[in-house]
């Protein structure tokens, strides 16, 4: 006799707490608080990383010097989903973008929004757009939009 094999798709949610350190927390406060980027200087090398770090991804060195940044920066890298799930869903279609902060060497993937996903585009300009309620998490910034900067 064969057996039908059935499966049940099921999520399994638990709850948990992750500490961010005191660089992330620093960063975090700085979203949420005043609604500006912060990134960290490498001493040795003078990379500054954003996200923070606490070492240089470059030579290894601590890392000491904040430098505040522009809330804007470049495309460098995106893509579109057509499905919403995970994190922060949204209604699709989803664009989520590599953005370059001015004054930075590294980079955030973000929301990219209040654009048609068909005229997005590598080297546009975009700006970081703050959400009206703010957490102290990375989705204190709602996406980056559009900037004639």
């Amino acid at each position: 006799m064969d057996v039908e094999n059935i499966y049940y798709h099921g999520r399994i949610k638990v709850p948990y707490k992750w500490y961010v350190g005191e660089t992330g927390s620093r960063f975090l406060v700085e979203l949420r608080d005043n609604k500006e980027l912060w990134g960290i200087q490498c001493p040795k090398c003078n990379k500054v990383f954003l996200p923070p770090s606490k070492t240089c991804w470059e030579c290894f060195t601590p890392t000491e010097k904040w430098v505040k940044l522009k809330n804007a920066g470049v495309v460098e890298s995106y893509t579109i989903a057509h499905y919403s799930e995970g994190v922060a869903p949204r209604d699709v279609p989803i664009i989520y973008g590599l953005i370059k902060i001015d004054g930075a060497d590294g980079s955030l993937i973000h929301f990219i929004g209040d654009i048609d996903p068909d005229k997005v585009s590598v080297g546009m300009r975009v700006k970081a757009v703050f959400a009206e309620e703010r957490t102290g998490s990375i989705l204190d910034i709602k996406h980056f939009a559009p900037s004639d900067e």
